[in-house]
Protein backbone atom coordinates (compact mmCIF):
# COMPACT_ATOMS: atom_id res chain seq x y z
CA UNK A 1 0.00 0.00 0.00
CA UNK A 2 2.77 2.48 0.82
CA UNK A 3 3.62 4.02 -2.77
CA UNK A 4 0.05 4.94 -3.58
CA UNK A 5 -0.49 7.05 -0.32
CA UNK A 6 2.45 9.79 -1.61
CA UNK A 7 4.39 8.83 -4.47
CA UNK A 8 1.35 6.78 -7.27
CA UNK A 9 -0.56 9.45 -6.15
CA UNK A 10 -3.19 9.40 -8.93
CA UNK A 11 -6.58 9.35 -9.51
CA UNK A 12 -7.27 6.15 -10.47
CA UNK A 13 -10.48 7.66 -12.25
CA UNK A 14 -8.41 10.22 -14.01
CA UNK A 15 -8.18 8.84 -17.70
CA UNK A 16 -5.89 11.55 -19.21
CA UNK A 17 -2.84 11.41 -17.88
CA UNK A 18 0.07 8.44 -16.50
CA UNK A 19 -0.61 9.18 -13.00
CA UNK A 20 -4.79 8.21 -13.04
CA UNK A 21 -3.40 5.48 -15.49
CA UNK A 22 -0.93 3.93 -12.58
CA UNK A 23 -4.04 4.47 -9.93
CA UNK A 24 -6.25 2.74 -11.88
CA UNK A 25 -4.02 0.20 -13.07
CA UNK A 26 -3.21 -1.01 -9.22
CA UNK A 27 -6.96 -0.38 -8.71
CA UNK A 28 -8.04 -3.22 -11.74
CA UNK A 29 -5.36 -5.80 -10.23
CA UNK A 30 -6.85 -5.57 -6.81
CA UNK A 31 -10.27 -6.05 -8.57
CA UNK A 32 -8.71 -8.92 -10.00
CA UNK A 33 -7.11 -10.27 -6.36
CA UNK A 34 -10.73 -9.88 -5.07
CA UNK A 35 -12.64 -11.73 -7.73
CA UNK A 36 -9.98 -14.56 -7.70
CA UNK A 37 -10.49 -15.21 -4.07
CA UNK A 38 -13.94 -15.49 -4.43
CA UNK A 39 -14.32 -16.99 -8.11
CA UNK A 40 -16.20 -13.96 -9.28
CA UNK A 41 -16.35 -11.99 -12.09
CA UNK A 42 -14.20 -8.99 -12.14
CA UNK A 43 -16.65 -6.73 -13.69
CA UNK A 44 -19.07 -7.98 -10.68
CA UNK A 45 -16.77 -6.54 -7.55
CA UNK A 46 -17.52 -3.00 -6.57
CA UNK A 47 -15.11 -1.66 -4.23
CA UNK A 48 -16.93 0.41 -1.11
CA UNK A 49 -15.92 1.48 2.39
CA UNK A 50 -17.04 -1.65 4.31
CA UNK A 51 -19.34 -4.42 4.66
CA UNK A 52 -21.81 -2.14 6.07
CA UNK A 53 -22.23 0.27 3.21
CA UNK A 54 -22.12 -3.14 1.35
CA UNK A 55 -25.41 -4.69 3.22
CA UNK A 56 -26.83 -1.45 2.81
CA UNK A 57 -26.14 -1.34 -0.77
CA UNK A 58 -27.03 -4.94 -1.43
CA UNK A 59 -30.44 -4.86 0.33
CA UNK A 60 -31.88 -1.03 -0.36
CA UNK A 61 -30.50 -1.18 -3.54
CA UNK A 62 -32.61 -3.80 -5.15
CA UNK A 63 -35.56 -2.70 -2.91
CA UNK A 64 -35.67 0.37 -4.79
CA UNK A 65 -35.83 -1.22 -8.37
CA UNK A 66 -38.11 -4.10 -7.31
CA UNK A 67 -42.17 -3.86 -8.84
CA UNK A 68 -44.40 -6.43 -7.45
CA UNK A 69 -42.21 -8.29 -5.17
CA UNK A 70 -42.46 -6.25 -1.59
CA UNK A 71 -41.08 -8.43 0.46
CA UNK A 72 -38.02 -9.17 2.14
CA UNK A 73 -36.85 -12.09 4.78
CA UNK A 74 -33.42 -12.16 6.95
CA UNK A 75 -32.89 -13.84 9.73
CA UNK A 76 -32.81 -12.60 14.01
CA UNK A 77 -29.23 -13.67 14.35
CA UNK A 78 -27.77 -10.89 11.31
CA UNK A 79 -25.54 -8.33 11.99
CA UNK A 80 -26.62 -4.97 12.80
CA UNK A 81 -25.91 -4.10 9.37
CA UNK A 82 -28.35 -6.36 8.05
CA UNK A 83 -31.24 -6.16 10.72
CA UNK A 84 -31.36 -2.66 10.80
CA UNK A 85 -31.39 -2.39 7.08
CA UNK A 86 -33.97 -4.84 6.20
CA UNK A 87 -36.59 -3.44 9.06
CA UNK A 88 -36.20 0.16 7.60
CA UNK A 89 -38.09 -0.95 4.90
CA UNK A 90 -41.01 -1.85 6.56
CA UNK A 91 -41.71 2.54 6.34
CA UNK A 92 -41.64 1.65 2.92
CA UNK A 93 -44.12 -0.68 2.59
CA UNK A 94 -42.43 -3.69 2.43
CA UNK A 95 -43.65 -7.02 4.28
CA UNK A 96 -40.49 -7.68 6.51
CA UNK A 97 -39.98 -11.26 7.80
CA UNK A 98 -37.49 -12.53 10.41
CA UNK A 99 -36.81 -16.08 10.84
CA UNK A 100 -35.82 -17.23 14.08
CA UNK A 101 -33.11 -20.06 14.58
CA UNK A 102 -32.82 -23.24 16.61
CA UNK A 103 -31.13 -23.60 19.62
CA UNK A 104 -27.70 -24.18 17.73
CA UNK A 105 -28.19 -20.96 15.87
CA UNK A 106 -29.53 -22.72 12.76
CA UNK A 107 -32.23 -21.12 10.22
CA UNK A 108 -34.77 -24.07 9.74
CA UNK A 109 -34.44 -24.27 5.66
CA UNK A 110 -38.37 -25.59 6.40
CA UNK A 111 -39.23 -22.32 7.74
CA UNK A 112 -37.83 -20.09 5.04
CA UNK A 113 -39.68 -22.55 2.46
CA UNK A 114 -43.29 -21.66 4.08
CA UNK A 115 -42.49 -17.59 3.84
CA UNK A 116 -40.82 -17.61 0.34
CA UNK A 117 -42.91 -16.89 -2.68
CA UNK A 118 -43.60 -15.08 -5.71
CA UNK A 119 -43.54 -11.99 -3.54
CA UNK A 120 -39.98 -12.12 -2.23
CA UNK A 121 -37.61 -9.92 -3.73
CA UNK A 122 -34.43 -10.46 -1.63
CA UNK A 123 -33.25 -13.28 1.31
CA UNK A 124 -30.64 -11.58 3.30
CA UNK A 125 -28.92 -14.82 5.08
CA UNK A 126 -25.25 -14.55 6.71
CA UNK A 127 -23.16 -16.64 5.86
CA UNK A 128 -21.13 -17.61 9.33
CA UNK A 129 -22.19 -15.52 12.79
CA UNK A 130 -19.95 -12.93 13.98
CA UNK A 131 -20.34 -13.71 17.51
CA UNK A 132 -20.89 -17.14 17.70
CA UNK A 133 -19.52 -18.34 14.19
CA UNK A 134 -21.99 -20.58 13.14
CA UNK A 135 -22.40 -21.39 9.49
CA UNK A 136 -25.27 -21.63 7.55
CA UNK A 137 -26.37 -23.58 4.64
CA UNK A 138 -26.58 -20.35 2.08
CA UNK A 139 -25.97 -22.55 -0.47
CA UNK A 140 -29.39 -24.65 0.16
CA UNK A 141 -31.20 -20.71 0.66
CA UNK A 142 -29.92 -19.76 -2.39
CA UNK A 143 -31.54 -23.05 -4.46
CA UNK A 144 -34.83 -22.38 -2.49
CA UNK A 145 -34.99 -19.15 -2.85
CA UNK A 146 -34.09 -19.04 -6.53
CA UNK A 147 -36.64 -21.57 -7.12
CA UNK A 148 -39.29 -18.72 -6.71
CA UNK A 149 -36.90 -15.81 -8.28
CA UNK A 150 -36.09 -14.61 -5.30
CA UNK A 151 -32.66 -12.69 -5.05
CA UNK A 152 -30.02 -13.91 -2.05
CA UNK A 153 -27.32 -11.70 -0.68
CA UNK A 154 -25.20 -13.00 2.12
CA UNK A 155 -22.58 -10.88 4.93
CA UNK A 156 -19.54 -13.06 4.58
CA UNK A 157 -17.72 -10.87 6.03
CA UNK A 158 -16.76 -13.03 9.12
CA UNK A 159 -16.17 -15.83 7.36
CA UNK A 160 -13.61 -14.67 4.86
CA UNK A 161 -10.28 -16.39 4.80
CA UNK A 162 -11.55 -19.08 7.49
CA UNK A 163 -13.66 -20.76 5.51
CA UNK A 164 -13.70 -21.44 1.68
CA UNK A 165 -16.08 -18.61 -0.13
CA UNK A 166 -17.10 -19.29 -3.79
CA UNK A 167 -19.72 -17.65 -4.95
CA UNK A 168 -20.46 -19.85 -7.52
CA UNK A 169 -20.67 -22.75 -5.34
CA UNK A 170 -23.01 -20.84 -2.83
CA UNK A 171 -24.99 -19.87 -5.46
CA UNK A 172 -25.46 -16.26 -4.57
CA UNK A 173 -26.36 -13.29 -6.37
CA UNK A 174 -25.07 -10.59 -3.69
CA UNK A 175 -22.07 -10.96 -0.94
CA UNK A 176 -20.86 -8.46 1.33
CA UNK A 177 -16.80 -8.42 2.66
CA UNK A 178 -14.72 -6.25 4.91
CA UNK A 179 -11.24 -6.21 4.60
CA UNK A 180 -10.04 -5.59 7.87
CA UNK A 181 -11.40 -9.27 8.82
CA UNK A 182 -8.61 -11.10 6.78
CA UNK A 183 -5.93 -8.20 7.53
CA UNK A 184 -6.66 -5.53 4.95
CA UNK A 185 -6.97 -2.09 6.04
CA UNK A 186 -9.63 -0.93 7.59
CA UNK A 187 -12.50 1.52 5.63
CA UNK A 188 -12.64 -0.75 2.49
CA UNK A 189 -15.07 -3.67 1.63
CA UNK A 190 -16.79 -5.16 -1.35
CA UNK A 191 -20.22 -5.78 -2.67
CA UNK A 192 -20.60 -8.74 -4.86
CA UNK A 193 -23.19 -8.48 -7.44
CA UNK A 194 -23.69 -10.78 -10.36
CA UNK A 195 -24.31 -9.28 -13.24
CA UNK A 196 -28.30 -10.11 -13.49
CA UNK A 197 -28.46 -8.75 -9.99
CA UNK A 198 -26.26 -5.84 -10.77
CA UNK A 199 -28.02 -4.47 -13.61
CA UNK A 200 -30.95 -4.26 -10.91
CA UNK A 201 -28.79 -2.11 -8.37
CA UNK A 202 -29.52 0.96 -7.18
CA UNK A 203 -27.22 3.43 -5.88
CA UNK A 204 -27.24 4.60 -2.29
CA UNK A 205 -26.00 8.12 -3.40
CA UNK A 206 -25.77 10.37 -6.30
CA UNK A 207 -22.75 11.63 -7.89
CA UNK A 208 -20.67 10.65 -10.05
CA UNK A 209 -20.32 7.40 -12.35
CA UNK A 210 -17.64 5.09 -10.89
CA UNK A 211 -17.94 1.79 -9.75
CA UNK A 212 -20.27 1.91 -13.12
CA UNK A 213 -22.38 4.27 -12.08
CA UNK A 214 -23.75 2.35 -8.45
CA UNK A 215 -21.00 3.50 -5.81
CA UNK A 216 -19.90 7.61 -7.12
CA UNK A 217 -16.72 8.69 -5.19
CA UNK A 218 -12.96 8.62 -5.73
CA UNK A 219 -11.64 5.34 -4.85
CA UNK A 220 -8.86 5.37 -1.98
CA UNK A 221 -6.41 3.51 -4.13
CA UNK A 222 -4.27 2.62 -1.48
CA UNK A 223 -6.87 0.93 0.21
CA UNK A 224 -8.04 -0.87 -2.64
CA UNK A 225 -4.83 -2.30 -3.12
CA UNK A 226 -4.25 -3.37 0.61
CA UNK A 227 -7.86 -5.11 0.15
CA UNK A 228 -6.22 -7.35 -3.18
CA UNK A 229 -3.09 -8.20 -1.54
CA UNK A 230 -4.82 -8.93 1.66
CA UNK A 231 -7.45 -11.11 -0.42
CA UNK A 232 -4.21 -12.57 -2.70
CA UNK A 233 -2.38 -14.02 0.73
CA UNK A 234 -6.01 -14.97 2.11
CA UNK A 235 -6.55 -17.47 -0.86
CA UNK A 236 -3.04 -19.11 -0.61
CA UNK A 237 -3.58 -19.76 3.37
CA UNK A 238 -6.84 -19.94 4.42
CA UNK A 239 -6.88 -23.77 4.42
CA UNK A 240 -3.75 -23.52 6.34
CA UNK A 241 -5.04 -21.12 8.43
CA UNK A 242 -8.15 -22.83 9.48
CA UNK A 243 -6.40 -25.89 10.82
CA UNK A 244 -3.85 -23.63 12.93
CA UNK A 245 -7.37 -21.83 14.22
CA UNK A 246 -9.25 -24.99 14.59
CA UNK A 247 -6.80 -26.34 16.96
CA UNK A 248 -6.40 -23.10 19.05
CA UNK A 249 -9.90 -23.07 19.22
CA UNK A 250 -10.34 -26.96 20.25
CA UNK A 251 -7.46 -26.37 23.13
CA UNK A 252 -8.97 -23.47 25.12
CA UNK A 253 -12.43 -25.05 24.84
CA UNK A 254 -11.20 -28.28 26.24
CA UNK A 255 -9.47 -26.92 29.12
CA UNK A 256 -11.76 -24.20 29.87
CA UNK A 257 -13.91 -27.30 30.34
CA UNK A 258 -11.86 -29.35 32.72
CA UNK A 259 -12.12 -26.21 35.00
CA UNK A 260 -15.38 -25.33 34.83
CA UNK A 261 -17.83 -28.30 33.34
CA UNK A 262 -20.67 -26.36 33.60
CA UNK A 263 -19.42 -23.56 31.21
CA UNK A 264 -22.04 -22.82 28.37
CA UNK A 265 -20.89 -23.23 24.53
CA UNK A 266 -23.33 -21.00 22.36
CA UNK A 267 -24.24 -22.26 18.95
CA UNK A 268 -23.47 -25.37 17.17
CA UNK A 269 -20.21 -27.33 17.39
CA UNK A 270 -19.96 -28.77 14.27
CA UNK A 271 -20.92 -25.61 12.33
CA UNK A 272 -18.99 -23.59 13.33
CA UNK A 273 -15.80 -21.73 11.97
CA UNK A 274 -12.21 -22.93 13.29
CA UNK A 275 -10.90 -19.91 15.81
CA UNK A 276 -14.66 -18.82 17.02
CA UNK A 277 -15.95 -18.80 20.32
CA UNK A 278 -18.52 -18.14 21.95
CA UNK A 279 -18.70 -18.86 25.68
CA UNK A 280 -20.56 -18.45 29.22
CA UNK A 281 -19.51 -18.95 32.93
CA UNK A 282 -22.46 -18.95 35.41
CA UNK A 283 -22.71 -16.11 38.25
CA UNK A 284 -19.96 -14.45 35.35
CA UNK A 285 -20.84 -11.18 33.77
CA UNK A 286 -19.49 -10.97 30.18
CA UNK A 287 -18.43 -7.48 31.01
CA UNK A 288 -16.82 -8.16 34.15
CA UNK A 289 -15.28 -11.27 32.35
CA UNK A 290 -13.68 -8.63 29.51
CA UNK A 291 -12.35 -5.95 31.88
CA UNK A 292 -10.82 -8.58 34.15
CA UNK A 293 -8.72 -10.34 31.54
CA UNK A 294 -8.16 -7.11 29.45
CA UNK A 295 -4.63 -6.44 30.70
CA UNK A 296 -3.58 -9.98 28.98
CA UNK A 297 -6.32 -10.47 26.77
CA UNK A 298 -8.89 -8.97 24.00
CA UNK A 299 -11.66 -10.34 24.08
CA UNK A 300 -15.66 -9.13 23.85
CA UNK A 301 -19.26 -9.15 24.56
CA UNK A 302 -20.05 -9.71 20.89
CA UNK A 303 -19.86 -7.27 17.90
CA UNK A 304 -17.56 -4.77 17.89
CA UNK A 305 -20.15 -2.08 16.78
CA UNK A 306 -21.98 -2.93 19.71
CA UNK A 307 -19.50 -2.29 21.99
CA UNK A 308 -20.84 0.12 24.99
CA UNK A 309 -24.67 -1.26 24.75
CA UNK A 310 -25.99 -2.45 27.56
CA UNK A 311 -28.63 -4.76 26.26
CA UNK A 312 -27.33 -8.68 25.97
CA UNK A 313 -26.51 -10.65 22.71
CA UNK A 314 -29.44 -10.15 20.46
CA UNK A 315 -27.72 -13.37 18.88
CA UNK A 316 -27.63 -15.28 22.46
CA UNK A 317 -31.30 -14.33 23.09
CA UNK A 318 -32.10 -15.83 19.41
CA UNK A 319 -30.86 -19.02 20.46
CA UNK A 320 -33.05 -19.41 23.83
CA UNK A 321 -31.16 -18.04 26.33
CA UNK A 322 -32.49 -15.85 28.69
CA UNK A 323 -31.03 -11.94 29.44
CA UNK A 324 -29.47 -12.85 32.66
CA UNK A 325 -27.67 -16.11 30.31
CA UNK A 326 -26.95 -14.04 27.35
CA UNK A 327 -25.42 -11.22 29.71
CA UNK A 328 -22.21 -14.19 30.38
CA UNK A 329 -21.25 -14.52 27.08
CA UNK A 330 -17.67 -13.48 25.64
CA UNK A 331 -16.91 -14.10 22.12
CA UNK A 332 -13.00 -15.79 21.77
CA UNK A 333 -11.56 -15.53 18.33
CA UNK A 334 -8.41 -16.89 17.36
CA UNK A 335 -6.20 -15.58 14.60
CA UNK A 336 -3.45 -16.43 11.80
CA UNK A 337 -0.30 -15.23 14.27
CA UNK A 338 -1.97 -16.84 17.70
CA UNK A 339 0.50 -19.13 18.56
CA UNK A 340 0.10 -21.71 21.04
CA UNK A 341 1.67 -19.88 24.48
CA UNK A 342 -0.51 -17.19 23.41
CA UNK A 343 -3.98 -19.38 23.63
CA UNK A 344 -2.59 -20.82 26.67
CA UNK A 345 -1.96 -17.36 28.49
CA UNK A 346 -5.48 -16.59 27.76
CA UNK A 347 -6.36 -19.90 28.78
CA UNK A 348 -4.55 -19.42 32.17
CA UNK A 349 -6.37 -15.56 32.21
CA UNK A 350 -9.67 -16.18 31.88
CA UNK A 351 -9.16 -19.42 34.43
CA UNK A 352 -8.14 -17.51 37.02
CA UNK A 353 -10.31 -14.49 36.63
CA UNK A 354 -13.71 -16.66 36.36
CA UNK A 355 -12.72 -18.19 39.57
CA UNK A 356 -11.70 -14.91 41.27
CA UNK A 357 -15.34 -13.49 39.93
CA UNK A 358 -17.04 -15.94 40.87
CA UNK A 359 -15.71 -16.48 44.66
CA UNK A 360 -13.45 -19.57 44.10
CA UNK A 361 -10.61 -18.08 45.35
Amino acid sequence: MAPYWADAFGNPHSASHGFGWEARQAVDCAREQVADFINAEDADILFVSGATESCNLAIRGIAATVEGRRHVVTVCTEHAAVLETVKSLACQGFAIDVLPVAADGLLDLDALREVVSERTALVSVMLANNEIGVIQPVADVATICHAVGALVHTDATQAAARMRVNVEELGVDLLSLSAHKFYGPNGIGVLYARSSARSRLRPLFTGGSQEGGIRPGTLATPLVVGMGAASEVAQREWEQDAQHLQELATNIRANLLTEFPHMRVFGSLTRRLPGSLSVGFSDVLAEQLVHGVSDKVAISTGAACSTGSPAPSHVLQALGCSPGVAATGVRISCGRFTTEREAAVATDALRSTVKRLAGRT
